[in-house]
């Protein structure tokens, strides 16, 4: 478990969820909680009591818009990163960070940046069983090559084991790979689709969209956000019996390296690390 409150954090992340709603709604951008976070609202009415994140999902052209024109849409207390408009950024999904906070979720400064919220965005799928496992076997692939060209070649010695991506990033570009995971995902298009998915969810989080449905209120923390519609489908087939409160042992929390909720990451100095969370 974490060694820090958990609960201030939790509405920090609380005031992301509600500045990205806010805009969503405004701009007529469809929205719904998922993951944990959809789980926490169906049987906790709130966070998870030991989650330290939270997740929203949004059909591509939906999350395309917000990534073109959150600087102008979105609060500017609000920073959005996501592959399409951050070099360094590998991850084929978005994170809204708040600057008025610091997070370093590794040992390593470069992993930085403010309290988040993530944002997945929703693609279609092929309805033939075959055309899906080739879907989902050439992303795997682009994704862990997408990692190998991303991660420090050295990070675990100069002997065999950095052989495998000091050849991934000869051969492969960061923009080339990120260009065909990005045209991959996209292959079909989500409102054109039966079958839906969050490609973090992999094969199994393959979802008949009408599952997903409209984005429907829910209460998360006393506030009304949007979910998935067909809720007790889409966490049954997410989590099993997910009204079942895991043991203390899967209650998964990030425990981050340093986190600092009154401190703009914009401002943060190494000597910061050297202070207790």
């Amino acid at each position: 478990m974490a060694e820090y409150e958990i609960r201030p954090l939790q509405m920090k992340i609380l005031e992301i969820l509600q500045a990205v709603d806010k805009t969503c709604k405004d701009n007529n951008l469809r929205y719904y909680l998922t993951a944990g976070t959809m789980l926490g609202a169906v049987r906790h009415k709130g966070f998870i009591p030991w989650d330290d994140d939270a997740d929203i999902a949004m059909p591509r052209k939906d999350y395309d818009y917000l990534m073109q024109n959150f600087s102008k849409i979105l609060p500017e207390r609000f920073e959005v990163r996501c592959m399409e408009n951050v070099n360094e950024f590998s991850a084929p999904f978005a994170k809204v960070y708040d600057k008025t906070t610091t997070l370093i979720e590794k040992t390593y400064i470069e992993s930085f940046g403010g309290v988040y919220l993530d944002i997945f965005p929703l693609d279609g799928v092929p309805d033939s069983k075959f055309k899906q496992w080739w879907h989902f076997f050439r992303y795997q692939y682009y994704k862990k090559v997408n990692y190998l060209v991303y991660r420090d070649p050295y990070k675990h010695g100069h002997g065999p084991a950095c052989w495998i991506p000091l050849l991934a990033q000869k051969l492969y570009s960061k923009q080339w790979i990120k260009k065909k995971l990005r045209q991959l995902m996209m292959s079909y298009d989500y409102d054109k689709s039966n079958l839906v998915v969050d490609h973090d969810d992999g094969w199994k989080g393959v979802l008949k969209k009408e599952i997903i449905g409209k984005p429907t209120p829910i209460m998360f923390e006393g506030y009304e956000f949007l979910g998935v519609e067909q809720y007790d489908k889409y966490l049954s087939q997410k989590y099993g019996d997910y009204m079942m409160i895991p043991p203390h042992n899967k209650q998964h929390q990030h425990n981050f390296y340093y986190l600092n909720l009154n401190k703009s990451y914009l401002e943060f100095d190494e000597s910061d690390v050297n202070h207790s969370l």
